[in-house]
């Protein structure tokens, strides 16, 4: 998916170059069990910069894995080559890619694009107002207990509005539905670069 309200920091080679390198990943981890290694010298400065990433794997357009970091601690070529392990072998929804599954996966990347600070992605959301349909994905914690995460391109796909989006990442994080208005909530958005294989 490519929607214009996406931030965009890389360039359509660049896009190509970290979609090669996931798909390199899979077919190496699934069918030897290694991670192949990436030419560093041959990436420009934006595939070196640390962004959070995540990975998503679809087979006949259904969802077979995605896994993903949040925080930009390391070069996105390695979050993507990381959660391309993730995705294919650890997505507890799922069992392991097999190899005869190879050619039917597409592979979508989701790179995180900056946030309130450099070492996250994450914007609070003070207002739902500020909450933009195919732009956000949203966040929320509280507390202690373990937080939801849904990507921006997934509203899009299900074709909800914010209401109904909010309500789905509170169940995604297994609270109830409008836990979002609690005063121990803490509800964030970001945004990605979303782009995948033309298979």
């Amino acid at each position: 998916m490519n929607n214009e309200l996406n931030e965009h920091f890389m360039d359509e080679q660049e896009e190509q170059a970290l979609l090669q390198i996931a798909r390199n990943t899979l077919e190496a981890f699934v069918r030897t069990g290694r991670v192949p290694d990436v030419d560093e010298a041959a990436l420009s400065p934006h595939l070196l910069e640390r962004h959070g990433a995540f990975v998503t794997l679809r087979r006949h357009g259904e969802l077979r894995g995605c896994i993903g970091y949040t925080s930009n601690h390391m070069p996105v070529t390695q979050a993507v080559q990381d959660n391309t392990v993730n995705a294919a072998s650890r997505d507890p929804r799922f069992h392991s890619v097999r190899p005869e599954e190879l050619p039917e996966i597409v592979i979508e990347i989701s790179v995180l694009t900056p946030g309130d600070s450099p070492e996250t992605p994450f914007k609070r959301v003070h207002d739902i107002s500020e909450i933009v349909i195919g732009r956000d994905g949203l966040y929320i914690e509280k507390g202690y207990l373990r937080g939801g995460l849904l990507l921006p391109q997934v509203p899009v796909e299900q074709g909800w509005i914010v209401a109904q989006f909010l309500s789905a990442v509170c169940r995604k994080a297994g609270y109830a539905d409008g836990a979002w208005r609690d005063p121990d909530a803490k509800l964030y958005r970001f945004s990605a670069q979303v782009f995948s294989e033309n298979l």
